[in-house]
């Protein structure tokens, strides 16, 4: 681990526990701050602050009392789900210019390891699993971190030189940070998203550039040269920006007459490559652009391509059911997700779509109608699915439950149809994230296959 003096002496409030507040605060206590850890949760329900507590720490636990800034902090470490301007404790702290961090920066701090950082709407997780087999498979000593995988901050403390932190970094870190810089950085797409978090979608564009905005002319920023926000964002950063396109020869990553090259190297004919659909296809040639830069071996990307058939609860296929198949993309928690998804499909698809409502304009889905066979939807926006339906003569089924709506959508389906769980909602009207969600739909397939 990296050596640091940056937070030596400085008294430090971690807010937010769990994985990564129990990491920041032992890093931090390591490196010689003092720290308070604050969590909203009572402390009859809160085992995390119990073992804090056990350890030494100092931890307020109920709530986010306004007083506590009166000790006269130096810096907060902020879980990254916690949104700024709900807890007035933050807004407070914004107000007196106390700077507010996530434990994706202290990884930086520490890491002797270089980082490299991926971030998008949409894709992310696939394109950063795909470095990071890319890599692994050329014994290029990866280490997968951030929003997938283990905790960055504890992740980089073991990390070596000879080793590469692949990171997915979400919205939420990237606001977080201060002198992060990743050897190479991935812009793979920036749409509208998480507008319950952040102020309005500049707040989020701004978040999602800061990803670049340290890096220096001797690192790499990889974009999608057809993204408007992402083109127009480059000029945040110093970096050697290194595109790619799926419609137009680059230098860079890019399609050409059915295959995919970098550069002037053809890398892999797209029929070998397993992961179907566009929105795919922008993932693969991100990860090609981003594993070429940092010198894997061209055959050991191809290998990774050819046997790669997807992360899990993004356009998973689960199995096939009487002819029919099942597709799990519980991640698709936007209308634009959903979107992707029916994208890859050319027809007879049978929608699973609905959670819950954050007013979404769904008319979006739209022109995807004529793939869709019939949608079945549930939770809480099922009446806004069935009220778009019947203005568009799509036939219409409306569940309460998820159990429901796969029993609905095998009644509905005959071999060749494809049921696609997309919901171009959230998940927390009935599960606490969209993985248990995306695991009862698998569990749901299975049943049905055992009938």
């Amino acid at each position: 681990m990296k050596k640091t003096i940056k937070y030596e002496n400085k008294k430090v409030l971690v807010i937010g526990l769990a994985k990564s507040g129990k990491a920041a605060a032992r890093l931090l206590r390591e490196l010689k701050a003092n720290v308070v850890i604050n969590d909203r949760n009572s402390l009859e329900d809160n085992p995390d602050a119990v073992e804090m507590m056990a350890e030494g720490f100092e931890v307020v636990t109920g709530g986010h009392p306004l007083e506590l800034l009166d000790q006269g902090f130096d810096l907060i470490v902020k879980n990254p789900g916690i949104p700024y301007r709900k807890v007035p404790l933050l807004m407070e702290a914004i107000k007196r210019k106390i700077p507010i961090l996530t434990e994706v920066q202290l990884a930086y701090d520490v890491s002797e390891a270089p980082f490299i950082g991926i971030t998008a709407t949409n894709g992310k997780t696939t394109t950063t699993t795909l470095i990071y087999e890319m890599l692994e498979e050329d014994q290029l000593k990866p280490l997968i971190a951030g929003n997938i995988g283990e905790v960055a901050s504890l992740v980089a403390q073991q990390a070596s030189k000879e080793q590469v932190l692949v990171t997915e970094l979400s919205s939420f870190q990237l606001m977080g940070i201060d002198s992060f810089t990743p050897q190479i950085s991935l812009l793979l797409n920036i749409t509208e998203a998480h507008l319950d978090y952040h102020t309005d979608i500049d707040e989020y564009r701004q978040a999602k550039l800061n990803l670049i905005a340290n890096q220096t002319a001797d690192q790499f920023c990889v974009y999608n040269a057809e993204d408007e926000v992402i083109v127009n964002g480059l000029s945040r950063t110093k970096a050697t920006c290194v595109p790619f396109s799926l419609t137009s020869v680059v230098d860079g990553a890019y399609l050409s007459e059915g295959d995919v090259y970098f550069k002037d190297e053809k890398i892999i004919d797209i029929e070998s490559i397993l992961l179907k659909g566009d929105h795919n296809l922008q993932d693969v040639l991100g990860a090609v652009a981003v594993s070429k830069l940092y010198g894997c071996d061209t055959e050991a990307i191809k290998r990774v391509l050819k046997r790669f058939v997807g992360v899990k609860h993004r356009l998973q296929y689960v199995d096939e059911v009487n002819g029919v198949k099942y597709y799990n993309n519980s991640k698709a928690t936007n209308v634009i997700a959903t979107q992707t998804a029916l994208k890859a499909f050319d027809d007879s698809i049978i929608l699973l779509a609905g959670g819950l409502d954050r007013q979404h304009d769904l008319s979006g889905l739209l022109p995807y109608f004529s793939k869709i066979k019939a949608i079945v939807t549930f939770g809480e926006t099922k009446h806004r699915f069935k009220a778009l339906a019947d203005e568009h003569q799509m036939p219409c089924i409306v569940v309460e439950t998820l159990d429901e709506a796969v029993k609905e959508s095998a009644k509905l389906a005959t071999a060749g149809d494809h049921v696609l769980l997309s919901p171009a909602c959230a998940s927390w009207d009935q599960y606490p994230n969209f993985e248990t969600r995306g695991d009862h739909f698998i569990e749901l397939v299975e049943q049905l296959k055992n009938k």
